[in-house]
């Protein structure tokens, strides 16, 4: 199989990696870190809908999860607030049910967030939605959301709820905020969903989720390196030892085997049969986890002392990480996935 990426998509990464270089996130980051909750960027909103990367799922735009995963990776490694990838999928459902609302009333409505949801009810034309969501990355910053899941009659389906109750959740990650939504209303815009959609979403949130995890390792190999090349002990660099070689070796081994295995997944999700796509996501959202949880506690271990203070990146990374381990499937649930088929 052929993992290359074409020229538009080398030129998509250059271009959304260019713009974050411009608009560091870290910087918001630090800026807010002591004195309010960290909010998504507006001119990363505004760059998002106006490049067309809000809609790059959607049939119009034609574009697809490898295309994403490219995006999810840099967004990624740059710490961004914005969560694309939820934004985007969950767009392309708006899309797919054809609900009025996945046309925004305005600037302010641009963001549409995405979780699943509990079983809900059907009476008439509406849908009653009762229990808590699954975690929304940012819904801070949204009026609207994309609940998925399971009616009382077995049918899939897609409801857009605006302003529901926020549970605010208390993370690590110091670069998102996490909330899940407590839904306890009646939805007249609502749609059923073709079967086998809801696992796909949750396939494809593993995947990107898991992408975000591995473009802060990515970032971190970097940090590590050049390190590891500036830092002195005994009137030599450290990084000229054999041991942090090994170590520095060992990152860059799960950075790069973790972006193959997920790239595979993402080109699963856009057209493998339901089985083998669920199956090349678990691979490679349990291996590209673990992995870079490897290379975060690896990348602390090298920095030593400096790693583990305030003013340094590195723990922003490793947070950030270690949430992206925990949501949307843990290393252990994707295992236990893969053993069950």
């Amino acid at each position: 199989m052929d993992f290359g990426l074409t020229g538009e998509q080398l030129q998509l990464a250059d271009a959304e990696r260019s713009w974050l270089g411009r608009h560091d996130p870290i910087t918001r980051v630090r800026a807010a870190l002591d004195s309010a909750p960290i909010t998504i960027d507006p001119a990363a909103v505004a760059h998002a809908a106006e490049s067309g990367l809000l809609a790059l799922l959607t049939p119009d735009a034609g574009g697809t999860h490898l295309d994403l995963a490219v995006l999810s990776e840099i967004h990624g490694s740059a710490a961004s607030s914005l969560p694309l990838a939820d934004l985007v999928i969950g767009a392309w459902l708006l899309a797919e049910a054809g609900l009025p609302e996945a046309n925004p009333a305005g600037d302010g409505d641009l963001l549409v967030g995405l979780a699943r949801g509990q079983l809900a009810t059907t009476s008439g034309s509406t849908v009653r939605l009762r229990g808590t969501t699954s975690a929304v990355p940012m819904a801070a910053d949204m009026a609207r959301f994309a609940v998925v899941g399971l009616t009382d009659d077995g049918a899939e389906y897609l409801a857009v709820v605006r302003d529901p109750e926020r549970i605010v959740m208390s993370t690590l990650d110091l670069t998102r905020s996490w909330t899940r939504l407590r839904l306890n209303e009646s939805v007249e815009t609502w749609a059923r969903l073709p079967v086998g959609t809801i696992s796909k979403v949750r396939d494809a949130l593993a995947v990107h989720r898991a992408l975000d995890a591995l473009g802060g390792a990515a970032r971190l190999l970097d940090l590590t390196v050049s390190y590891a090349g500036q830092r002195e002990q005994f009137g030599a660099p450290i990084g000229s030892f054999q041991a942090v070689k090994h170590h520095c070796a060992d990152m860059a081994v799960g950075v790069e085997a973790g972006r193959s295995a997920l790239w595979a997944a993402a080109m699963a999700l856009d057209g493998a049969p339901s089985n083998a796509r669920s199956r090349a996501a678990s691979a490679g959202a349990a291996y590209a986890k673990s992995a870079a949880s490897r290379v975060a506690g690896t990348a602390l271990q090298v920095h030593g002392g400096i790693g583990f203070t305030w003013e340094h990146d590195l723990h922003l990374f490793l947070r950030r990480i270690k949430v992206d381990q925990a949501f949307d499937g843990t290393v252990a649930e994707h295992r236990a996935a893969l053993v069950a088929t």
